[in-house]
């Protein structure tokens, strides 16, 4: 996300997460991809590519308004890596890179002229999966030994070989207390009819069917199709019915801020930026829990610079450094000492430090899951349900 001292209200572009995972919107490209090139793509031979080739600039694809808005910050790694870093805000969702860079380019074993790039834990599942990124280089890495524990060794990645988490945050439910006249506790509260017609929920299925999964008493972090069936159920009677207003990206911020929406399932770092303008906007995670991602960077397996690129990524996970980015994105960070950094620099620091949604309480971690992996056949029958329900 920007710089959202003052939140931006009606964009003029797309903003950081404003259109993740839109499950069906590029289907038949992402259903058809892995499964054709998953094989030659695990036969290919693995290089491993350190410093050389093409001048001392690495290329870095990132999410659009995820970084500082001055961009100090990527001046400030190109003098600590001595290199010059070519910053791409062109990850506008996971589905969309999949298919018009990674896949025409990495399946075909052609370079995609990156260096680096960054997408959502099941997309990051996806391309390691497929054999398409290299090891970073840990011996010029230092700062990783600050990644979270939590972090450090999920199913996918076994021991972060080949990813690194840029930022991570909670999904769960917003509201505007002013509009609701009173507390929202659980993600049934969307369902109420006093609220019909002010209500969204997210295009990104994983957020939005894990919430309905757990409120059907199912398991989002060890999902089936047949355990999700009440979720998408109760979703599609939602639409029908008119409760819904429709599927957003975090475009909801403006509604939800304005009061033309009651409620709304959301991601953590927006309201952390609501909530300092006006203390009626709340988030809440559900008291049958909540949702938790990561967006993660990986180098590409054509990469010749990936030295170059672990040292980039290693400069945001010095607590100072990872600190400026948290005071600019307000997302929360992977780094372990943030909190103490943040504390330095001053009282909107202090404040940051002491917000749940940026530095979250253990009991908040306690009640948040993330999305477990689907196969290649469970993927598409999740897209594709989810898909015939949103209309993408």
């Amino acid at each position: 996300m920007s710089n959202r001292r003052r939140p931006r209200l009606a964009p003029p572009h797309l903003s950081r997460r404003q259109f993740l995972g839109r499950a069906g919107a590029l289907a038949g490209a992402v259903a058809i991809g892995p499964s054709i090139l998953a094989a030659c793509g695990r036969r290919r031979r693995r290089r491993r590519r350190r410093w050389g080739g093409g001048g001392d600039t690495i290329v870095i694809s990132n999410w659009i308004e995820y970084i500082d808005e001055d961009k100090a910050l990527i001046a400030a790694s190109e003098e600590a890596i001595g290199a010059k870093v070519d910053y791409k805000e062109d990850v506008n969702d996971n589905n969309e890179y999949f298919a018009t860079v990674l896949q025409p380019n990495l399946g075909q074993g052609r370079s995609p002229n990156r260096d680096g790039f960054i997408v959502t834990d099941w997309m990051a599942a996806r391309v390691i999966g497929l054999q398409w990124v290299q090891e970073l280089v840990r011996e010029a890495a230092p700062n990783l030994a600050n990644l979270r524990a939590a972090l450090a060794d999920p199913s996918w990645d076994p021991g972060r070989r080949y990813s690194v988490p840029w930022q991570t945050g909670m999904t769960g439910i917003a509201y505007n207390r002013s509009v609701t006249g009173r507390d929202l506790t659980s993600t049934q509260d969307l369902l109420d009819p006093a609220f019909s017609g002010r209500v969204t929920f997210l295009t990104e299925m994983r957020d939005t069917v894990g919430l309905f999964m757990l409120l059907d008493g199912k398991d989002p972090t060890n999902p089936t199709f047949e355990d999700a069936q009440g979720a998408f159920d109760t979703i599609e009677e939602a639409k029908n019915s008119g409760q819904l207003r429709g599927f957003t990206g975090n475009e909801y911020v403006n509604d939800l801020s304005t009061g033309n929406l009651a409620a709304c399932i959301a991601w953590s770092g927006d309201v952390a930026q609501l909530t300092k303008d006006d203390p009626n906007i709340r988030f809440v995670i559900p008291a049958e829990g909540g949702m938790l991602w990561s967006d993660n960077f990986l180098i590409p397996e054509t990469s010749e610079k990936a030295e170059l690129a672990t040292r980039w990524i290693d400069f945001f996970y010095d607590p100072v450094n990872a600190a400026q980015l948290t005071m600019a994105i307000q997302y929360i960070s992977p780094v372990d000492g943030v909190a103490d950094e943040l504390r330095k620099l001053g009282p909107d620091g202090v404040a940051l430090a002491e917000n749940p949604l940026v530095v979250p309480t253990d009991e908040s971690l306690a009640q948040v899951r993330i999305f477990g992996s689907l196969d290649e056949e469970e993927e598409q029958r999740f897209d594709e349900r989810f898909a015939a329900i949103t209309g993408a």
